[in-house]
C-alpha cells in the first residue's frame, strides 16, 4: 500500500504531487490524519520529486510550511471550539497516557511545546488542537507554530531532496534525528530568552532605582520647603 502511494507521489504530475502533499500535511494536524498516515513522510516524498526535478524544490518547500502552519491553525480552532469534548473524540479515545503525556508537555514548556512537538509524530497531530482547548492565546500559538512549521518543514523536505532515491532510509531515521534537531533549537531558544529576561530585569532594576533616587530627592525638597521659617 506504502510503496503503491509513493510510485504513484513520484509519477503524478507536478501540480498533483504538490496538492497531494500539501492537503496529507494539511490534515494530518486539522484532521488527526497523522494516525493513519505522517505527513513527515508525504513531505519527504515531496523533496525526493524535486531531486528528480519532477517539481521546483521552493514550490515544495513553500507547501509543505503553508500547509503545516494552516493545518496547525485548524486544529487550534478546533481544540478551542471542541474544548474537553474533544478528548473523548474517537481518535483520541485510545491515546489517553500519551494525551496526558502532551499535556502535560504543554503545560510546562507553554509555546515551546507547540513548536517542538511537531518533530513527533503522534504530538504533531494532537498538539495544536491541545494547545486550543488550553489558555494559551492565538498570538502566542502562532508565533511558535510558524516557527516550527518553517523549520519543520524546510528540514524534512530538504532531506528528502539530499537524499534523492533514497528515501526509504531518511523516512526510517528522521523520527530519531528530529529529536536531536528539536534539542538544539530549544536549547537556543531558552539561551536566548535567558539573556532577555536578564537583560530585562537588570533594566528594569535600574529604572526603579532611578525612580526611587528620584522620588527621594523630591521629598528632600518637599521638606525643606514645609519648615516653619523661625520668627523674628
Amino acid at each position: 500500500m506504502i510503496g503503491d502511494l509513493v510510485s504513484k507521489i513520484l509519477d503524478a504530475p507536478a501540480a498533483l504531487v504538490l496538492v497531494v502533499v500539501g492537503l496529507v500535511v494539511f490534515a494530518e494536524d486539522a484532521l488527526f490524519v497523522g494516525f493513519v498516515l505522517p505527513g513527515e513522510t508525504v513531505a519527504v516524498l515531496g523533496g525526493v520529486a524535486a531531486n528528480r526535478g519532477h517539481v521546483p524544490l521552493a514550490a515544495v518547500l513553500a507547501v509543505v510550511i503553508a500547509a503545516a502552519v494552516i493545518g496547525d491553525s485548524v486544529g487550534f480552532e478546533v481544540g478551542r471550539r471542541l474544548g474537553p469534548r474533544l478528548l473523548d473524540s474517537k481518535p483520541l479515545r485510545k491515546h489517553h497516557a500519551r494525551i496526558d503525556d502532551a499535556q502535560d508537555f504543554l503545560k510546562r514548556r507553554g509555546g515551546w511545546a507547540v513548536l517542538l512537538g511537531r518533530w513527533v509524530a503522534f504530538f504533531r497531530a494532537v498538539m495544536p488542537a491541545l494547545a486550543g482547548s488550553s489558555p494559551m492565546t492565538y498570538r502566542t500559538f502562532l508565533l511558535f507554530n510558524a516557527l516550527g512549521g518553517i523549520l519543520w518543514g524546510s528540514v524534512v523536505v530538504t532531506a528528502g531532496y539530499l537524499a534523492g532515491a533514497s528515501y526509504e532510509k531518511v523516512e526510517a531515521v528522521f523520527g530519531r534525528d528530529a529529536a536531536i534537531v528539536a534539542g538544539v533549537v530549544v536549547v537556543l531558544g531558552v539561551a536566548v530568552w535567558r539573556v532577555r529576561t536578564h537583560r530585562a530585569e537588570k533594566a528594569g532594576s535600574a529604572g526603579r532605582a532611578g525612580a526611587t533616587q528620584t522620588a527621594d530627592r523630591g521629598n528632600e525638597g518637599t521638606d525643606r520647603d514645609e519648615q516653619p521659617t523661625p520668627a523674628r
